[in-house]
């Protein structure tokens, strides 16, 4: 009979232990369950972040290839006024050489005629003085004129 108790003090501590054991596993298994459901609500969360950043990255690509267009559109019309402009630097070279040549050309010939110049100036002064003399003499004949019809009447 030892036996037979023993028996069941084995079956009894087999079935206690086994009922532990599912009491443990169903203790394990509602806290994996609580952490997944944790975990999902999570990632629906992290899913719409996701998506807006998604859509926050597709707008910002659209307007960097707008900006992209535009810059390209103004980087052309850039070149031509840069040509335009440099054209005109063409243009004032080519004014300052032609200045250049006209005044070594002027500076030359006045250098080449520097007599005559002076022969001109000489006899543009003495013009101007008997041109001066000739006015002082007309308004000194027109002043006796008028003085003498005072007098006669």
């Amino acid at each position: 009979m030892d036996w037979e108790i023993i028996l069941y003090i084995s079956a009894g501590v087999a079935a206690l232990a086994f009922l532990i054991l599912c009491v443990g596993l169903v203790m394990l298994l509602l806290s994996v369950k609580k952490n997944l459901d944790h975990i999902a609500k999570t990632l629906n969360g992290v899913e719409g972040q996701v998506q807006g950043i998604t859509r926050e990255t597709t707008d910002l690509l659209h307007k960097t290839n707008r900006l992209a267009e535009d810059f390209q559109g103004k980087s052309e019309k850039l070149n031509g006024v840069v040509e335009a402009v440099s054209g005109i630097g063409s243009t004032v070279n080519n004014l300052n050489s032609s200045v250049e040549k006209v005044t070594h050309s002027i500076t030359t010939n006045i250098s080449q005629n520097e007599d005559q110049i002076s022969q001109v100036v000489q006899w543009s002064n003495v013009a101007m003085e008997l041109f001066d003399k000739w006015k002082i003499r007309q308004d000194r004949q027109k002043a006796y004129a008028s003085q003498n019809n005072n007098d006669e009447k």
